[in-house]
This record gives C-alpha cells, structure tokens and sequence, in this order.
C-alpha cells in the first residue's frame, strides 16, 4: 500500500497541460454545455423537425464519433497530440456552423451538422487523456485527469444554466446560444493547439502493438461499458423511477442531477488523491462494489412508495455518485497506466469506444428494464456491476506485469 499523493495546485496546472491549455479545457466545457442538452430542442423548436428524425439524427452522429475512433487512437500515437485536440474542437466548429446554416425543414444539413458534433465529442476525451499523459506521469497525471474532469462538469454545469436561462428567448435565442457555442469552441481550439505537445511514440517496441495491450485489456474494456451506465443513472434511470413509479415531483429529478453535479466537481481530486494509497485496480474493483451496493440501495427503497421513496432515492444517490468518482478517477487513469507509450493513442480510443458504446445502449437497456419492476432493473444493474467489478479484481497479475513493462519504457510514472 502507498502513500497518499500530496498535490499542489499549480503543479496540477503544470500536469493538466498548462494555465492556456486549462482555459481552452474550461471554454469547450461551457461551450458543450450550452449546446449538448438543447440540440434536440433546436432540431424541434428552430428547424421546425419531428422528434423522432431529430432523435434518429443525433444517435447517428454518435455512432459515426464511435467508428471514428480508431483512426483517432492512430492520429494520436503519431502526430502532436495537442492538435488531435484542437481538431476535436475544430469539427464540432464546423457542426454548429452547418447547424446555423440549415433552414427550417431540412433533416440531412441537420443530421450532418449531429455527424461532425458526435465526431467531436467522442474523439475529445481520448485524446484529452493521451495529451496529459504526454506531460506527466504517475499519480500525478491521475490527479490532472480527475481535475480535468472535475472542470468539464463544472463548465457543463454552467453552461446548461445559461442555456436554460436563454430558452425563455425562444429561436432567436437558441440560434445565438448555437453561434456562441461555435465561438467558445474555436477559441478553445485556438488554446489547445498554442500548447504543442507532441507523442514520442518509440518509447517501446514496435512489435508488441498488435500482441501487448488488446488481449490483457479485454475483459477491462468489457467491464467498463457495464462501469458506465452509472453515469445515466441520475439523468434516466432515477428520474424515470422517481416520476413513473413513485409519483414524485420532478423537483427532486433536477435535484438529484444537481447535487451530483456539485458533489463530481468538489469532490472528484480529492477522492482520486485519497485513492492514490491503493493500486488502480484495487480502486477500480472498489467502485463496483459501490455502484453496486447503490444499486441495491435503490432496489430496497423504491419498495416505500410515494411520501418516503423520493428522499430516500435522493440519499442513496449520494452512494451511486460516490462509485461514479471512484470510477471516473481510476478508470482512465488505469487504462493509462497499462499502455505502452507506442500505442497509448489507440488504446485510449478503444477505451473511449467501450465508454461510448455503454452510454449508447445504456438508456435502452434501462427503459427496457424499468417496466418489469425495480428487481429487473436495479437487480440487473447490481448483479452485472458486480461481475464486472470481479473481472477488474482478477486481472491482477497482468497490470503488474505490463506496468512493469512501461515503468522501464517511461521512467517516472
């Protein structure tokens, strides 16, 4: 067992990339929350689109960011990675551009402006990690990447605000909240790209790319698409429970969203610091375990019924935040930790694709689950988490293996 990790600010700073690098990080977070939740809002109310087809368009964007991660993880392993960034910015410029150029009734402008939005958004968290992972090393790249994440919700946090603020303006509104997004993404663009931090992609042999990182982080990347449905708890699967189920107030839905968003940024680098003491693994395991016994949590107390139920959600989904900390801390970091530096970029991406392909099928899985009763759903949740939870726990042997092999590939992380 270690020590736990003494983090000071401005070294944080040093190790999220630097002072420009954690503006452009703060101004594409707000720009993304002002757009990501009111894009179907803008298909339905300013391009005058049905539900479905403005639906239908922005699941497509998804999926095409999914399928483009690949050659994202190949750009990033040899090119500078601070521009794989910036373009990840860039794209969703050029999204929000078609997005003010289409006129009314015009699914396929809009449905390509959805395409380069997903693109950018799927390729950004990958490539945001291999360019931390470029500047520091070991516990302290874990911190950076928590303080990372910590921001972006702060700024989507923020951003969301103002957006809710400006719906009251109606589609004029809207269409100057999607001409500031674009704005705030080529200026975070611009930020990104000043910083020029570059892969150094020989630092391991070219040969074990194809037979080192992929087989050892198989059952990692399939543990983690179950890891990720934490995240769509608070946004669907309680709310749905608490309004279908209990007959709460959607008071306490936005409730629940809001405390989690407070408790991910004030509390996101102080529980990954803390966590520092044990293994990435152990932290990772521990987090199922969490999300776990939250799960079960809510299997217990959607059984009180209206009156009781909703407070008692409310106070179980503390738990459900605290195992997505520990998991948001750990899981990244881990996943970093394993590769080796020659092809970092491309098991990024392979992690960012199993993140993204749990919260594609996540709302699926959960409104198919929530009509046969709280047991199916949180039942199901509970018993999945917890498998995967022991699948992380007993790769054990392998992390020490391969981190082995990276400590002498990159002295100092």
């Amino acid at each position: 067992m270690a020590t736990t990790t003494k983090i000071q600010p401005r070294a944080l700073v040093r190790a999220s990339g630097g002072p420009r690098y954690a503006v452009a990080l703060a101004v594409d977070a707000l720009g993304t929350g002002l757009l990501r939740p009111f894009l179907l809002l803008y298909g339905v109310t300013v391009l005058k689109l049905s539900a479905p087809v403005t639906g239908t368009a922005m699941t497509v964007g998804v999926v095409a960011g999914l399928v483009c991660m690949p050659a994202v993880g190949r750009w990033l392993d040899r090119d500078a990675r601070s521009t794989v960034v910036a373009a990840s910015m860039l794209v969703r410029v050029l999204g929000v551009a078609l997005l003010l150029a289409t006129p009314a009734g015009h699914v396929w402008l809009f449905a390509t402006a959805a395409l380069f939005l997903g693109i950018g958004n799927q390729a950004w968290p990958a490539a945001h990690a291999a360019l931390v992972a470029t500047v520091a090393h070991g516990r302290e790249r874990d911190a950076a990447l928590a303080a990372g994440r910590a921001l972006r919700n702060a700024g989507l946090g923020v951003g969301a605000l103002i957006a809710t603020v400006c719906l009251a303006g109606g589609t004029t509104a809207l269409q100057a909240l999607a001409a500031v997004t674009g704005l705030a993404y080529l200026a975070a663009a611009a930020l990104a790209w000043s910083v020029h931090l570059h892969a150094h992609p020989a630092a391991t042999p070219a040969k074990d790319s194809d037979d080192g990182p992929a087989p050892r982080m198989r059952a990692l990347l399939a543990a983690n698409v179950v890891y990720v449905f934490c995240l769509n708890v608070p946004e669907i699967a309680l709310p749905l429970i608490l309004v279908t189920q209990l007959h709460a107030s959607p008071v306490w839905s936005a409730a629940i969203f809001v405390a989690n968003t407070v408790l991910v940024v004030t509390l996101q680098v102080p529980v990954t610091v803390l966590m520092s003491r044990f293994s990435r693994r152990t932290v990772l395991a521990l987090a199922g375990v969490v999300l776990t016994a939250s799960y079960l949590g809510f299997l217990a107390v959607t059984s009180l019924g209206h009156g009781w139920g909703a407070p008692a959600v409310a106070m179980v989904s503390v738990v459900c935040t605290i195992g997505e900390i520990i998991y948001a801390g750990s899981a990244t970091a881990l996943v970093t930790a394993l590769a080796p530096a020659h092809v970092l970029g491309r098991v990024l991406a392979r992690f960012e694709l199993s993140t993204g392909f749990g919260l594609a099928v996540s709302p699926v899985v959960i409104t198919a689950l929530a009509p046969h009763g709280s047991a199916a759903l949180w039942g199901s949740l509970a018993a999945a988490t917890l498998l995967s939870s022991f699948a992380v726990a007993t790769e054990k042997d392998q992390e020490t293996r391969l981190s082995g092999r990276c400590h002498r590939a990159r002295p100092g992380s």
